[in-house]
């Protein structure tokens, strides 16, 4: 249960005259270790808007165990406009609108050291200018950056954001590769999903010395055990809209795509893909989770007592999150640093987490996740006795 769940109604005049009104939520989970931090996605998943009220507050929830592991001094959050602009082709004065009336709806609860929202799903560092410009000009001020981060640069966004979740997936498969004495050269993968986090998760991999062999979007899946160059696979997309159809690839089922023999499986697509039936079948050594819960509870005995080390979400793919704090920092200090340095500072943050629930899962006969979780919840609770309850 979050500490706080505001449902608002958003009346948004359209391009035609009428007015239209949306339901848009902001999830505050926890704030024991900081300010709530979570992004604002527009969808509209299939339950309606009750089930999204319901999957915003678990996400906020998500949230707070993420940067919990992350090592990061922020909470948990989560927003949301129950729209999905693909499919109904909102004008962009109509999603301006609507982003800034969210905004408005928001503003007492948000703020650098309230609730520091972020893109999400269908969201982009546009709609972050319009609602860091918003909250501005209601507290009459000219620039508050750290209100909001996964800003465009020229806004206050920082360098090494675009690249973050794919960036800290490698991290930690490269770490996971140590711990198992696997080298990473020549070692085969498979991108289950072709969007940001995996696309920089196989780039940032392939230069470890990493051999992409499968992959998959929305409209397919394929594999070419000789190997496929990501550049080349990128460009491919780009043209056909597709990875389907690469040069000497095969086309293959998604169950085929994920049992696919190879020593690293990125899952970075959907939720809920590896089930107890696809767990039994699995023939790679690491899983790093780059979506957010691509794998059932039912298959983690499974894949435990098969030794594949499962590297989980909340740890996988916060290297977003953790940019996004430093995007934060750097907005509160009016200091900024260059690529570089910000994908040091994550990669530090990463690997003392993978170290730390690796550590925790050999002492305790544990998987990976419920050490992430173990440590997470550990460090939450230390912050909310630290602070006590007052009044």
């Amino acid at each position: 249960m979050p500490n706080k769940m505001l449902r608002v109604k958003i009346p948004v005049k359209m391009d035609n005259g009428k007015i239209r009104v949306f339901t848009g939520f902001r999830s505050q989970h926890n704030n024991d270790r900081g300010p709530y931090k979570g992004g604002i996605r527009y969808f509209d998943p299939e339950g309606g808007v009750e089930y999204m009220e319901r999957e915003v507050m678990a996400l906020s929830a998500w949230m707070t165990w993420k940067t919990a592991i992350a090592g990061v001094p922020l909470g948990g959050g989560k927003g949301a406009i129950f729209i999905n602009p693909k499919k109904e082709k909102l004008s962009k004065a109509e999603m301006e609108r609507l982003t800034r009336r969210f905004a408005f709806m928001i503003s007492e609860i948000i703020g650098p050291q309230k609730d520091v929202p972020a893109p999400d799903v269908y969201t982009t560092g546009k709609e972050m200018t319009q609602i860091m410009d918003t909250f501005g000009k209601l507290n009459g001020v000219t620039h508050q950056p750290g209100v909001i981060t996964g800003k465009p640069i020229p806004m206050g966004g920082s360098l090494a954001r675009n690249v973050a979740t794919g960036l800290g997936t490698a991290y930690c498969v490269r770490e996971a590769a140590q711990v198992l004495d696997m080298p990473l050269r020549g070692a085969k993968v498979v991108l289950q999903g072709f969007g940001n986090a995996s696309t920089f998760a196989g780039e940032y991999l392939e230069k470890m010395g990493c051999i992409i062999i499968g992959a998959s979007d929305s409209k397919g899946d394929i594999i070419k055990t000789s190997g496929m160059k990501m550049k080349d696979l990128e460009k491919w997309k780009a043209k056909k809209g597709t990875v389907v159809g690469f040069p000497g690839s095969t086309k293959v089922t998604t169950e085929k795509l994920l049992t696919a023999k190879c020593d690293i499986l990125i899952p970075g697509a959907l939720e809920n893909q590896i089930n107890a039936a696809i767990a039994k079948k699995l023939q790679c050594k690491i899983i790093g989770e780059s979506a957010n819960g691509p794998t059932l509870p039912e298959a983690d005995p499974i894949l435990y007592k098969k030794k594949i080390i499962v590297v989980p979400d909340i740890l996988a793919n916060a290297g977003g999150v953790t940019i996004s704090y430093y995007e934060w920092v750097q907005n509160n200090t009016g200091q900024y640093w260059g690529f570089v340095h910000v994908a040091k500072l994550m990669e530090e943050h990463l690997v003392t987490g993978f170290k730390d629930a690796y550590e925790l899962s050999k002492k305790k006969n544990i998987d990976m996740r419920r050490a992430c979780m173990a440590i997470a919840v550990k460090r939450v609770v230390e912050a909310f006795e630290l602070r006590g309850i007052w009044p």
